[in-house]
This record gives structure tokens, sequence and C-alpha cells, in this order.
């Protein structure tokens, strides 16, 4: 597999006048036209109008993600740490302190302060509530003059507390102390673990990505600086299937290897889990867009013959015309010159 190649770098595929049949010769005299030698043969394909668009392929992998630390709050003894690989959702355990679950919950801030006070209020309950209701327990309704965005620790929220906690084999005691349970934005999946069994949990106990798969793309910054978030891509697959795919993140920090140009992490997902559900680390290419010519005069590029003095011409039915390049790309090149018109027939290699 190539680890980079950009269309636009074809025209050495061209410039060899034995690729397209003929023997070039001009008669360097005023007014006389250049000819062509037919020396092999040949056949005719139509001039088009189309549009043409660049492309660069970048080597990628297919993986989790950056791994992050995640530490415990609570003071206590690691009993128990979930094995390498697994998933961890909402409501479940991420691992085990003085035998009692520390669970995951969904949210964008830690708990900072045990949830204890009655009718206290804050984002940090509201989390308790969201994340309590997910899994099915009823925390009754917020105060009707509450913040955005907070909740209040209200009677039918601590009855809510208090039932999940019986369910966990925790002490009931509707609170819930830092510690307790630990907040990811969303599931997470075991990449590694830092400690074993028997260390206090008040520490780094492992490292988690997140569960969709990621393929990405190390890109010099010239390359990044094309790509947006959103943008469209294909990603050729170790099989020899093709995948659509989207760039869902481009890095702002640049890195660099030993002897290698900066570049910037690009992230990008398939459209279609499914295409990549048996794969957990490949060596993938990752086709980016690039420039777009809209609506020009374009020929295969096996059209093309060099001309000794320099420049290009397609051998039409009236004899040479000259012609001028433009964008390679497909297979096909933007050309332009006098005489030239759409759907004419010009000679190329049989």
């Amino acid at each position: 597999m190539s680890y980079r190649k950009i269309t636009t770098g074809v025209l050495a595929m061209v410039v060899v006048a034995a690729a397209a049949g003929f023997v070039l010769t001009r008669d360097r005299e005023a007014g006389r036209t250049p000819v062509a030698e037919q020396s092999a043969q040949v056949a005719t394909v139509r001039v088009e109008r189309r549009d043409l668009s660049t492309t660069t392929s970048l080597p990628g992998r297919i993986g989790y993600g950056s791994a992050r630390p995640l530490a415990g709050h609570t003071t206590a003894t690691v009993t128990w740490l979930p094995p390498v690989g697994k998933t961890i959702k909402r409501g479940r355990q991420l691992f085990r302190a003085d035998d009692a679950p520390v669970v995951l919950f969904y949210g964008g801030l830690p708990l900072y302060r045990p949830i204890a006070t009655p009718l206290m209020s804050g984002r940090d309950v509201r989390i308790i509530a969201d994340n309590l209701r997910a899994l099915g327990y009823r925390v009754g309704y917020r105060p009707a003059n509450t913040p955005a965005g907070e909740s209040v620790l209200t009677p039918a929220l601590t009855a809510a507390i208090k039932k999940w906690q019986r369910d966990l084999g925790r002490p009931v005691t509707g609170t819930v102390a830092v510690g307790d349970v630990e907040v990811q934005a969303g599931a997470v999946r075991v990449e590694s673990l830092t400690v074993q069994p028997g260390v206090p949990a008040a520490a780094e106990l492992m490292t988690v990505t997140s569960t969709r798969k990621v393929i990405t793309v190390a890109a010099e910054l010239g390359d990044a600086a094309k790509l947006t978030r959103g943008a469209r891509v294909s990603v050729a697959l170790p099989d020899d299937r093709t995948v659509k795919a989207r760039v869902t993140a481009v890095g702002r920090d640049l890195t660099a290897g030993d002897g290698e140009a900066p570049k910037l992490t690009v992230s990008v997902v398939v459209d279609d889990p499914r295409r990549i559900a048996q794969l957990d680390s490949a060596e993938v290419e990752v086709t980016f867009p690039g420039r777009t010519a809209k609506k020009v005069l374009a020929v295969p590029i096996e059209a093309l013959v060099a001309l000794s003095e320099g420049g290009y011409a397609v051998q039409g039915p009236q004899g040479l015309i000259s012609v001028k390049t433009g964008m390679f790309a497909g297979g096909w090149v933007q050309v332009s010159g006098p005489g030239l018109t759409e759907d004419m027939a010009v000679v190329v290699a049989a």
C-alpha cells in the first residue's frame, strides 16, 4: 500500500511520447505544422466536458483513538479491576474499592462534593438525577425555579439514590460521596491497567478510550490545512474494500518524529461501523478530496503527446493541435487550445 500518493503527480506518465504510440517530429521552419509519424495501432476517444478533482491519499490506522488516564477519587483499597479491552457503559462498575462497586456515570463535570444536603442544587446534582433516570429510577420533578442545567436534591431524588444503592449492594445512605461514581463523557473501553488490586484507589488506575473505532491519520500541515470537520473521505481497507467515511477532528498540536516533518492528527470515522467491526487494529489508506475544476474540456492522459520543443499536443482529425494543460486527476487532464472542441475525436494509444 502506498504511504503517500498525489494524483497531480502523474505528469511523468505522459511525457514519454512512445507511451502514446507516436514518434514526434516538428519542422522548425516557419509556417510548417507539427506532424506525428504513427508507429503503433491507435484508437480515438472524444474530448469531454467534465469535472476533475484531485485527491491526496495518506496512511492511517484503525484503533480507538487516544487513550486517557482514569483515576479513582475514593479513600479505599482497590479490590478488583476490569480486564483490558472491556467496554463499560453507564451504571456498570469501573472497579471495586473496599469490595464496593465504583460505577460509571455520563456527564461533563466530575463530582467535586458529596451529594448529601437536602435541597442542595447544582450541575453535579443534575448529573446524578440524569443518570439515575436513564437507568430507570424515578427521580421526580425539578422545582420550577431551578436554574437551567441544574437539579435539586429533592426527597424523590434521595429515594431514587437509596434504591440505586440497594440494588448495587452499597450502604443505603441516600447520599453520594465523591468517588462513589466516576464521570466520563460516555461509555469507555479499557486500554490498559496501570496498577494491580491492593493499591490505594485515589490514584490513576487505568487508561481508557472511546468505544467508537477511529481511523487516525498523521497529516503534514499543508495537507491538514485543506481538511475540515465533516469532510467526506474514502478508506481503502486491507482486504481491498473501500468504505465511505468523514473527518471528525483535525488536531492543533504538531508532532514530529525523527527526521520527519511535523504533522497534525486527523481523526476519521466510517459511515457504517459494521464494515470494520472485525478490525480492532489495521493499516489503511485514506483518500482526501483536493482541488476541483468544474466543466472543463478534458482528455485521457494517454491522448497527450510531448513536443520536442516543449509543451503538449493532441492528435485531432486534421493533425496535431497544441494544447495547454491544466489539472491532472483520475487519469484525465484538463486541456485548452485553438480549435479544440467538445466531442472532438483525438487519438490515444491502442
